[in-house]
């Protein structure tokens, strides 16, 4: 049997310590500016959908350089690149890679971002074909996940490799983070030298296998980045819409196109990237956001003038 508790006498109560509230340190959250500048960003190939999936992919330089006009007039400051051989398989290729940013140069101003991501299955020598063109932009994968039944393996020191190519190429690194972990490495990356500020990330989101997408999980992954850091969503298939405009609703910025999801509506294609393009240009403008053309974007992004 307990013992009676009995309640202790005053002059007990008068020599116990004032009682302090527990203060929780609040999280680090980047708050941008719902009214800030957005830069639309048009991935209009990719390494994984074909033909077969939308007769609207473009696969030669030309249809590349045409749909990327058609996206800038649309609204995207940024043409995320990759490269077809002409049976439509993904290539590295740097003489591709120099034709399709010839003819995208010929048509239109906006920032060309090569990827060096490439297809599932390449070495990082053959990902890293497009850097010889220059670019004014790469994306730095920044680390390694499931990719649907498939590995994508991008190794600490095989990172570490990319970015100082990427570097060396004088281009500037989009961060491609398909994981919280990926930030930590990006940070990483900054705090060794290999990256220089201001940083870009891209939160990659609904692969499967890796990070799914939802507004608690942006918001975390926001939280994470460092003050003066830009950040933007990519979300595949039925992802996209939902998780573009949450992004634009945020502040931060955004990444469309027919890599990601070849949908304009359910069970409705879209015809190129452009329609997605101008979806989203439509939807930020619905809550006045300021959609920047390429010379703003270079701006926002650190991309040397002298680059563009």
């Amino acid at each position: 049997m307990l013992p009676a508790l009995s309640s202790p006498g005053p002059e007990l109560v008068a020599k116990l310590p004032e009682p302090r509230p527990i203060i929780t340190p609040p999280p680090h959250v980047i708050v941008t500016p719902p009214e800030s500048p957005l830069v639309l960003t048009a991935a209009i190939v990719g390494a994984e959908v074909t033909r077969a999936h939308t007769p609207h992919l473009p696969i030669t330089a030309q249809e590349l350089a045409d749909e990327a006009a058609r996206c800038r007039d649309a609204g995207a400051a940024v043409i995320h690149l990759h490269v077809r051989n002409a049976d439509g398989t993904p290539s590295q290729s740097t003489e591709l890679f120099g034709e399709a940013i010839s003819r995208i140069r010929e048509k239109t101003d906006v920032i060309i971002q090569t990827s060096t991501g490439g297809a599932v299955g390449m070495s990082v020598e053959e990902r890293l074909g497009p850097l010889a063109c220059k670019p004014e932009m790469a994306t730095l994968n920044c680390g390694t996940i499931n990719f649907g039944d498939d590995i994508f393996v991008n190794t600490r020191p095989d990172i570490r490799a990319i970015a100082r190519r990427i570097r060396e190429a004088g281009s500037i690194a989009e961060l491609e983070c398909y994981e919280v972990g990926h930030i930590h490495e990006a940070l990483a990356l900054l705090k060794e030298g290999l990256l220089g500020a201001p940083l870009h990330f891209q939160f990659v989101l609904g692969v499967p296998g890796a990070i799914m997408p939802s507004e608690e999980v942006v918001l975390f992954m926001r939280s994470q980045i460092p003050a003066g850091a830009s950040w933007a969503v990519a979300a595949v298939g039925r992802y996209q819409k939902p998780m573009t405009e949450l992004a634009i609703k945020l502040g931060g910025h955004a990444r469309v196109g027919l890599e990601d999801n070849i949908y304009l509506e359910k069970g409705v294609l879209s015809e190129g990237s452009a329609p997605l393009v101008a979806r989203a240009a439509a939807y930020a403008r619905s809550l006045g956001r300021e959609i920047v053309d390429p010379d703003r974007a270079r701006v926002l992004l650190g991309i040397p003038t002298t680059a563009a």
